[in-house]
C-alpha cells in the first residue's frame, strides 16, 4: 500500500460535552487512507459516519485523538484551515446546501477566485473540473444554478471541490435522490478520478450496489466505533459480520447467499455482477 494520505487515530467525539445532553457520537476511531485509495465507510444512521468525514477537512477539530490530512495535524490550533480545506474537497449529501452563486460558472469559480489565481487559471480550472463531471463548459457557465435538476447540482458540487485540485475528495451518500441513469452516471464520473486521476477518494453510503462497484476497503461502523475493516469481498463474503451489523448486500451477493442455503456450492463473496454470473454458470454447466 502506499502511504498514508489519511491518517486518524484513536479519535473521539462529544456533541454538547459537558451538558445533561452529552452524547458521544465518536469512539477512539482509527481509519487511514492511501494516495489514490478508494474507501467506503459504512453504518446505520447515528453510527458517527458524517461526524468522522467533517473532521477531514476540519470542520470539527479533534476533541480527542489525531487526524492528519497529508502531512497537516487537523488538531493543531495552527494550522492552515484554508490549506486544509483546498486538500480535502467535501460534498455533502444534500447539494444545494453547498450552491449560492447565481450562475454556474460564479459557483464553481468561486474557490479558485479566494485562492487568489489568475483569471486565466481560474477559467481553466472550472473548464476541467466541468468537462470532468460530464458538465459543458460553453453549455453551462452561464446557467442560473436554482434551475438545475437534482443530478445538476450534484455535479455543480463536486466540480466546484475540483476545482481547487484536492488530494483527497470526500462525498457524503454521493448519488442519494438520484435516478438509476443519474447515479449511474456520477458513479462511473467518481471512479474516472479515482482510477484515471488517482485522487484519493472517501465516500459513505448506505447502497452497497456502489459500495461494492468502486470501494477498494470498507469501514464498518457501529456506536461510534470501527467495528471492522475490509475488502468489499473480506466484508460481503462473511455473513456473521453482515447479520451481526445488519449490512445490506448487493443485489448479487443476496442471491449467491441464497442459492448458498438451498445447498449449492457457491462463493458469495464474488460481489461484482460479472463474478456471480460466472458463480451461476458453474452451477449451470454442472
Amino acid at each position: 500500500m502506499n502511504r498514508s494520505i489519511v491518517e486518524v487515530s484513536d479519535l473521539s467525539h462529544t456533541y454538547m460535552q459537558g451538558t445533561p445532553l452529552a452524547h458521544r457520537a465518536l469512539n477512539r476511531v482509527s481509519m487511514q487512507a492511501a494516495k489514490g485509495e478508494c474507501i467506503a465507510i459504512i453504518g446505520h444512521t447515528g453510527s458517527g459516519k458524517s461526524t468522522l468525514i467533517q473532521h477531514l477537512n476540519g470542520l470539527f477539530r479533534p476533541q480527542a485523538g489525531k487526524v492528519i490530512v497529508n502531512g497537516l495535524d487537523v488538531s493543531d490550533p495552527k494550522v492552515d484551515i484554508k490549506l486544509l480545506r483546498r486538500q480535502v474537497g467535501l460534498v455533502f449529501q444534500n447539494p444545494e446546501d453547498q450552491l449560492f452563486e447565481k450562475l454556474v460558472g460564479d459557483d464553481i469559480a468561486y474557490g479558485p477566485f479566494k485562492m487568489g489565481l489568475p483569471l486565466a487559471e481560474v477559467k481553466e480550472r472550472v473548464e476541467w473540473a466541468m468537462e470532468l463531471v460530464g458538465l459543458s463548459f460553453e453549455e453551462m457557465k452561464d446557467r442560473p444554478t436554482f434551475a438545475l435538476s437534482g443530478g445538476q447540482k450534484r455535479k455543480i458540487a463536486l466540480a466546484g471541490m475540483l476545482a481547487l485540485r484536492p488530494k483527497v475528495l470526500v462525498l457524503d451518500e454521493p448519488t442519494a435522490g438520484l435516478d438509476p441513469r443519474s447515479r449511474q452516471e456520477l458513479l462511473q464520473r467518481i471512479r474516472r478520478l479515482n482510477q484515471e486521476e488517482r485522487l484519493t477518494v472517501i465516500f459513505v453510503s448506505h447502497n452497497m450496489e456502489e459500495v461494492a462497484q468502486l470501494a477498494e476497503r470498507v469501514y464498518v461502523m457501529a456506536l461510534g466505533q470501527i467495528a471492522c475493516e475490509g475488502t468489499p469481498r473480506q466484508i460481503f463474503g462473511n455473513q456473521e459480520i453482515l447479520r451481526e451489523h445488519h449490512i445490506g448486500t448487493p443485489e448479487a451477493v443476496d442471491i449467491l447467499y441464497k442459492l448458498r442455503e438451498q445447498g449449492y456450492g457457491v462463493d458469495p463473496g464474488a460481489f461484482l455482477p460479472e463474478e456471480a454470473a460466472a458463480e451461476i454458470l458453474k452451477l449451470i454447466n454442472r
